[in-house]
């Protein structure tokens, strides 16, 4: 999505300028989402100054918001995670894809499951919410099972707060649509995208833990919480798969907007 975009860090001058604009249309806000891209991957003292410009700026402020990934979240001591939480920093949304490394790796992914689930209990251990994305389908038929599987183990080990599942669409222009093409990359149908949905919620031990489904790529919408909905979930995906109106040979039509 953000192709022909070059990344940069805006000065503190740009971003106190934005700060200001947004204060003075927006003078009650009470949470605010700093973008784009890894928020978190910004040094801390340049964090730490921002999130003190919101607190200033923004009297009646509850929570900030960013996206982080888990390299971003290892580089912060315990300490400086504490500190930015004081400052009312609260939910990190990461993208952790799948906790199956030969995945991972093969979609090109920084770092590995162990170090997404060891930043994610990191942050939540110093009193951050974790938002945790997954990606059903990304394994391809090959490797559904074991994507499917590992994806649940680390999601355990992880015990993130929120927890959202999404569908993998091959774009064209994308390296991974090329793999589609040639043959190297295999979608599962959309039988199988439900399935392997199914599988992981079946394997999912969460304590306490939002989840939802209901981006456009899904096929069925779906949400609930943890662990108190997760017979119905399962119960709701068992039965449009037995109802026989899935498509088992290809992956079904793709959403109209993504």
């Amino acid at each position: 999505m953000y192709k022909g975009v070059n990344a940069r860090f805006r000065s503190l001058e740009e971003i106190e300028l934005g700060i200001e604009a947004a204060r003075k249309e927006y003078p009650s806000a009470r949470r605010i989402f700093l973008a784009d891209g890894d928020v978190m991957a910004l040094s801390f003292n340049k964090l730490q100054t921002i999130l003190g410009m919101l607190n200033d700026r923004f009297p009646r402020l509850s929570r900030v918001n960013i996206y982080a990934n888990g390299n971003s979240i290892l580089q912060k001591t315990d300490a400086e995670l504490q500190a930015l939480r004081s400052l009312k920093l609260n939910t990190l949304y990461m993208g952790l894809e799948s906790g199956h490394e030969e995945t991972l790796r093969a979609v090109k992914k920084r770092e590995t499951a162990v170090e997404m689930i060891k930043a994610g209990r990191r942050a939540q251990a110093n009193g951050l919410k974790m938002s945790v994305m997954i990606l059903t389908g990304l394994g391809g038929k090959k490797n559904r099972q074991m994507h499917a599987a590992a994806t649940a183990d680390a999601l355990n080990r992880m015990q993130p707060r929120l927890l959202s599942a999404l569908r993998v669409i091959p774009i064209p222009g994308t390296e991974l649509y090329e793999q589609e093409q040639t043959g190297d990359f295999e979608q599962v149908t959309e039988f199988q995208a439900l399935e392997e949905l199914k599988e992981m919620i079946q394997g999912l031990e969460l304590e306490s833990t939002v989840f939802r489904a209901n981006h456009s790529s899904n096929i069925l919408p779906m949400e609930g919480r943890f662990p108190k909905d997760k017979d119905r979930l399962i119960d709701e995906l068992g039965t449009l798969l037995a109802s026989g109106t899935l498509d088992t040979k290809a992956p079904g039509l793709p959403p109209l907007s993504l």
